[in-house]
């Protein structure tokens, strides 16, 4: 349904949308899933909170600011997307949804998330990148079960250590911060299979072969002098990555060095985010 609303919406004024949405939402949807990405929404259509066996709603790439009490009553809700929107805050409805598996809030206006999402205790994956953290909401440090995070393009200059208790995260992106030292806390959090920290401003790795479970390290894109040493069969992308051993610091430094002056004045111009896939 999702791909023939944007179709057809593509050809109707922005002030007609939202009532040709409502419209076209009549029935519960067989797969259980309602997808409202790009249809230039402006408000969320309540009709949808009738559709109380929903299990996926996506409502990407709108207008949306904020969210009716009467989402609260969609308790089987697994997935939710509320990515490239214009949410300054949470709505403290999407706290209430406690089925919540996959939360989507990419690309929003978000400074911080509320204490209250500490209730979503089935959360296993949280996408938080391209909004405005300057630190990483200590309230995601209670979400037990959360396996994937997601927090690049916002401008996090470390990491809570309390970020340690998450003993299920297996994947964490950080790409796109502002991050000047590896932060910590990742050192003693063995259980982590993919660290993504490209794109920040680390001049130094220390060593990360202790990390039993490590499966892929991306350090690219940071004016390193060292690659991060890793155990046997980890897979390193960035500079120095396929050279055994490690390269002499002495010669890392010049070319760290060299390199940053080649580059002084340059744009960086970062790729483009994608859409999380449909789950």
């Amino acid at each position: 349904m999702g791909n023939t609303i944007r179709a057809l919406v593509a050809f109707i004024p922005a002030d007609c949308c939202q009532n040709y949405v409502v419209r076209d939402l009549r029935e519960m949807p067989v797969d259980k899933m309602v997808d409202l990405s790009g249809t230039q929404l402006r408000h969320f259509p309540g009709n949808v909170c009738s559709f109380r066996e929903l299990v996926k709603l996506y409502l990407s790439d709108n207008h949306l600011n904020s969210l009716p009490p009467e989402l609260g009553q969609l308790q089987n809700l697994q997935i939710l997307a509320l990515d490239f929107n214009n949410f300054k805050a949470l709505p403290q409805v999407v706290c209430t949804l406690k089925q919540l598996c996959i939360l989507y809030l990419g690309n929003n206006k978000l400074c911080d998330l509320p204490s209250e999402l500490s209730l979503l205790q089935n959360l296993r994956t949280l996408w938080v990148e391209a909004n405005c953290l300057t630190q990483l909401p200590e309230v995601v440090c209670e979400l037990s079960l959360l396996k994937t995070l997601h927090a690049g393009s916002n401008s996090l200059r470390l990491l809570p250590g309390q970020l340690q208790r998450l003993r299920e995260l297996r994947t964490i992106w950080l790409s796109g911060n502002l991050l000047t030292d590896f932060p910590p806390v990742l050192l003693h959090m063995p259980f982590l299979e993919v660290i993504d920290v490209d794109r920040n401003s680390i001049r130094y790795f220390p060593s990360l072969a202790h990390l039993s479970s490590l499966k892929l390290v991306i350090y690219d894109h940071n004016p390193c002098r060292n690659a991060p040493k890793v155990a046997k069969g980890v897979r390193r992308v960035g500079r120095w990555a396929e050279e055994t051993p490690e390269p002499d610091p002495r010669k890392a430094r010049r070319y760290a060095l060299a390199r940053e002056e080649s580059q002084e004045g340059e744009i960086l111009v970062l790729p483009p985010l994608l859409l999380p896939p449909n789950s």
